[in-house]
C-alpha cells in the first residue's frame, strides 16, 4: 500500500515553508477559511496528477506565495534570486528504484515526488529585460514545470506513479468539474493502451455513423455534408459521463451527485485508486445521507483519504486522532493524534458536539446547558463592555459530563478554557478535587463556592431576587420562583435575557470572565 508520510510546501499559495506530516489512513483537515486546507488538497491534486495544463489553467500568479514575491522585490531584483516554488511529497517504501534516490530538499534518500516551478534559464535574457523595463512586473510566463520522482525520473499524467481521485464538491455545480471527475475515475480504471484502443474505436464508430447513418440525407445536400464532430473537443472524454439506474449523473440534483461520486470513487475502485482526495464532502448532503457517506469513507482502510471539513460529524465520527487543524493567520498546524484514546472513542459515540468550533477558538468559556449559554453571553458583556467574539473568545455548552474530553483537547491544542460549572453541593468534591490533575494555566474552573448555591439557577435567583420575583411571580403557580426556574431553565434564562433591567452577574462567573481575557 502507497502511503504518503509527509509533504513539504516551498512558496505555494499561503505557506511559505510548511512540512505537515501525514497519518496513515484518514487526514481529516480542518480550519478556518485561509488556514490552507483547500491549497493542501490542491498540492497533492497538481504533484500526482502530473499535468502542466493544470498548473496552466490555474495560473502562476495564483499558485505563487505573495510573501515571496513581495521579498523579492524588495532586493535588488537580480534574476538569480528569484523564488522557486516547490511540492515534495514522501512515501513509504515502494521497491520501485524509479522512485527511490535524493532529489528532494532533505537530500536523504527515500522514495517520493517533487514538483518544482523556476525560472527558465534558456529565457534568462528576456526574464532580465522585464525585470529591467518595468520592476514591479513579475516573468511568471517564462517559468517552467518540471514533475520528477526522488530518483530524478520525469513523468507526465500518462506516465505517473500514483492514481489519485480529487472528488471537489465544493464545484459541484461546475461542468469542467464534473468532466473532470468523471475522466479521471475513467482513466483510472484503464492501463494507457487500454485507452488509446478505446479512443480510436470511438472515433471509428463517429466516423461509421458519418458513412452509414448519415449517407442518405447528405446524398441530397449536394456540396454540404452533415457530420457527427470528430475531434480534439469532440471525443470519448468529452462525451464520457456515469450514469446510476439509467440515469446520468449531471441530472441527479447536487447532494445526490456529491454522494454518488464519493461513493463511486471508494466503493467501486479499491484495486485502481491509490489515494482519495475530497473537499468539504458535507456539501449539499442531508443528515442522513451525511451519516451514509461518513460510513463509507469510514470502511476505506486499505487506501489513504484526505479530506476537508467544516462538519463537526465528519471531525469526530472519523476519529479526531486522524484531524490535522490549521490556522489561518500562520504556518501553524496541530495534530491530534496523542488525543487519549478514550477521548477519542467517546467523540466518536457521543451526540454531535461543537468540536470543530472549540478546536478552532483561542479562548473558550465552556458551560454546561441552553440556560447557561444564552445568558453567559449577555453577562460577559456587562462585565466586559464588550461582546465575547469581539474578545477572541467563543463560549460553548457542552453538557458537565464532558467537561474533561475537552480538557485533553485543549492542552493538546494550547486553547485557553474556563469552565463554568455547578457545585452539585459539595464545591471542594465536584469542583476542586475533580479537576486538580487537569487545571493549569491554561484551563481552570469556575463554581460557587457555597454548597447552598448548588446551581447555576439557584446563583442567578440569589444575586438577582427582585428581578426574578417580578418576571416570573404568577397567583396560578403552586411552585416557588427558585422551584419554577430549576424545572424551566431554558425558558427562565430567556426570559431574564429578554428583560432590560441590568442583570447582576454572580462572581464565579465574573472571575471567569476576567481570567479568560487575561
Amino acid at each position: 500500500m502507497l502511503i504518503i508520510e509527509k509533504m513539504k510546501l516551498f512558496n505555494f499559495k499561503k505557506f511559505q515553508e510548511l512540512t505537515l506530516d501525514f497519518n496513515q489512513y484518514y487526514n481529516v483537515l480542518i480550519g478556518d477559511n485561509e488556514s490552507g486546507k483547500s491549497t493542501i488538497l490542491l498540492a497533492l491534486d497538481l504533484i500526482f496528477s502530473g499535468s502542466k495544463n493544470k498548473i496552466e489553467n490555474i495560473g502562476l500568479e495564483f499558485l505563487f506565495n505573495n510573501d515571496c514575491i513581495t521579498k523579492f522585490f524588495s532586493t535588488n531584483k537580480h534574476h538569480s534570486k528569484l523564488p522557486e516554488l516547490i511540492v515534495e511529497v514522501y512515501f513509504n517504501e515502494q521497491n520501485n528504484e524509479d522512485l527511490n534516490g535524493k532529489n528532494n530538499s532533505e537530500h536523504k534518500e527515500c522514495d517520493g515526488l517533487k514538483l518544482i516551478i523556476s525560472p527558465d534559464r534558456d529565457y534568462i535574457n528576456e526574464i532580465i529585460n522585464i525585470i529591467k523595463d518595468d520592476p514591479k512586473n513579475f516573468p511568471f510566463e517564462f517559468y517552467k514545470y518540471e514533475f520528477s520522482s526522488f530518483q530524478g525520473r520525469p513523468y507526465t499524467g500518462y506516465s505517473k506513479f500514483v492514481n489519485h481521485i480529487f472528488i471537489d464538491n465544493s464545484r459541484i455545480g461546475s461542468e469542467y468539474a464534473m468532466k473532470e471527475y468523471v475522466n479521471n475515475m475513467y482513466n483510472s480504471h484503464l492501463e494507457t493502451v487500454d485507452k488509446f484502443e478505446y479512443q480510436n474505436q470511438y472515433r471509428k464508430y463517429k466516423n461509421e455513423f458519418n458513412d452509414k447513418v448519415l449517407k442518405e440525407i447528405n446524398g441530397r445536400t449536394e456540396n454540404y455534408n452533415f457530420g457527427v464532430k470528430n475531434d480534439n473537443k469532440s471525443n470519448l472524454l468529452t462525451d464520457l459521463t456515469i450514469f446510476e439506474n439509467n440515469i446520468s449523473i449531471e441530472n441527479k440534483g447536487k447532494g445526490k451527485q456529491c454522494f454518488v461520486k464519493t461513493e463511486f470513487a471508494i466503493t467501486k475502485s479499491k484495486k485502481n485508486i491509490d489515494v482519495i482526495l475530497i473537499e468539504e464532502p458535507e456539501n449539499h448532503l442531508s443528515h442522513s445521507n451525511m451519516q451514509l457517506l461518513i460510513n463509507y469513507i469510514a470502511k476505506t482502510g486499505d487506501r489513504q483519504i484526505f479530506i476537508t471539513t467544516h462538519n463537526n460529524l465528519i471531525s469526530s465520527r472519523l476519529d479526531l486522532k486522524n484531524a490535522i487543524l490549521l490556522s489561518s493567520t500562520s504556518d501553524y498546524y496541530a495534530k491530534l493524534n496523542n488525543l487519549d484514546s478514550d477521548t477519542a472513542k467517546y467523540f466518536m459515540k457521543a451526540p454531535d458536539h461543537n468540536i470543530l468550533e472549540f478546536a478552532l477558538s483561542k479562548k473558550v468559556i465552556l458551560v454546561e446547558g441552553d440556560a447557561e449559554y444564552m445568558l453567559m453571553c449577555k453577562m460577559f458583556e456587562i462585565i466586559a463592555h464588550k461582546k465575547y467574539s469581539e474578545c477572541e473568545v467563543s463560549i460553548i455548552s457542552v453538557g458537565g459530563i464532558s467537561f474533561k474530553r475537552y480538557i485533553d483537547i485543549a492542552n493538546i491544542l494550547k486553547i485557553k478554557t474556563a469552565i463554568i460549572r455547578d457545585n452539585d453541593k459539595d464545591y471542594i468534591n465536584n469542583c476542586v478535587d475533580n479537576y486538580k490533575d487537569f487545571c493549569n494555566d491554561l484551563v481552570c474552573v469556575f463554581a460557587e463556592k457555597d454548597n447552598s448555591i448548588y446551581t447555576f439557577e439557584i446563583s442567578i435567583y440569589t444575586n438577582n431576587k427582585d428581578l426574578c420575583d417580578k418576571l416570573f411571580s404568577s397567583p396560578q403557580r403552586k411552585l416557588s420562583i427558585q422551584d419554577y426556574m430549576l424545572k424551566n431553565k431554558a425558558e427562565a434564562a430567556f426570559a431574564i435575557m429578554e428583560n432590560n433591567t441590568e442583570l447582576k452577574v454572580p462572581e464565579y462567573i465574573k472571575e471567569a470572565v476576567e481570567w479568560i481575557r487575561e
